[in-house]
C-alpha cells in the first residue's frame, strides 16, 4: 500500500514539494512516519491511547529534524472540522477506519473537506465485494455462503465490523467532491497468512506478487482490502 501511495503523490505533487498530511486514524504512526522521513509535515490523529503511546515513542526515537515535522494529535476522525480549517492538507489519509465506524458519511464528508484542491485522499477499507474469499479458503462453507450478502464480518481481533463494495464507495467519493482517481487491491495472496508469520527470505518477490496482482484485474478485486485514491476537485 505504501508502494501505491508514494505512485499516487509522485504523479499528483511536484518532486520535492513539502506536502501537508493528514493522517485520520493513525494508529501506531507507521504511514505517518514513513511520510515525515520522506520530509513532509504530518499530522497524526487517533483516538486510541495505546495506538498514541506507540505512536509518540516511535516518534522519540528520530532525529529531530523527523520529529519537527510530525505532530500528534488525540482526536475522533469524525470531527476533523474541531482541530483544523477547510482545505487545510494536499494528501488525506484514513487507513484501516471505516470499517469500525457504522455511518462513515459524515467522516467521509469531513476528509474531503480538509483537502486542498487537487489533494488527495488514500482510504483503505475492508472490500465488501469478496468477504467470501476468507472463509472460502479456510473451508468454512456456511460462512462463505453468508458472506456473499452481507458487508459485516468478524475481524481477526474478535469484533464484527463493516466492509465496503467497491461502487458504494465510488458514488459516494463523487458525491462529497472527491471523486475516485484510481483504485487498488491489497492482500490478494497473503490475507490468510497468520498472524505473526515469519517474513519469508523472498520477501521481496512476494511484495512484486502482491504489487502486480493489486493493479491487475480481476485479481484485485477479489482482495482484502481496497485502496482508493479520490482527488479533490
Amino acid at each position: 500500500m505504501a508502494r501505491q501511495l508514494d505512485e499516487q503523490i509522485a504523479g499528483r505533487f511536484p518532486v520535492g514539494k513539502r506536502l501537508r498530511v493528514l493522517d485520520v486514524g493513525m494508529g501506531q504512526g507507521t504511514q505517518a512516519l514513513r511520510l515525515a522521513r520522506a520530509g513532509h509535515q504530518v499530522t497524526g490523529l487517533e483516538q486510541d491511547a495505546t495506538m498514541i503511546a506507540c505512536a509518540r515513542k516511535a516518534l522519540a526515537g528520530q532525529p529531530e529534524g523527523i520529529r519537527e515535522r510530525m505532530r500528534i494529535i488525540e482526536g475522533d476522525g469524525r470531527d476533523t472540522g474541531v482541530h483544523f480549517l477547510p482545505g487545510s492538507f494536499d494528501v488525506v489519509l484514513c487507513h484501516g477506519v471505516l470499517m469500525y465506524i457504522e455511518e462513515p458519511d459524515p467522516l467521509l464528508a469531513g476528509l474531503a473537506r480538509m483537502l486542498a484542491p487537487g489533494g488527495l485522499l488514500s482510504l483503505l477499507v475492508r472490500n465488501g465485494d469478496a468477504l467470501a474469499m476468507r472463509p472460502g479458503l479456510y473451508g468454512e462453507w456456511a460462512g462463505a455462503l453468508a458472506a456473499f450478502d452481507s458487508t459485516v464480518y468478524r475481524n481477526r481481533l474478535g469484533l464484527d465490523v463493516r466492509a465496503d463494495r467497491l461502487a458504494t464507495l465510488t458514488a459516494k467519493l463523487a458525491g462529497i467532491g472527491a471523486p475516485l482517481h484510481t483504485w487498488y487491491g491489497v492482500r490478494v495472496f497473503t490475507d490468510t497468512a497468520a498472524d505473526g508469520a515469519a517474513v519469508p527470505d523472498d520477501v521481496e518477490t512476494l511484495l512484486a506478487a502482491e504489487e502486480r496482482a493489486g493493479r491487475t484485474d480481476p485479481y484485485r478485486g477479489v482482495a482484502a482490502l481496497l485502496h482508493l485514491c479520490g482527488v479533490r476537485g
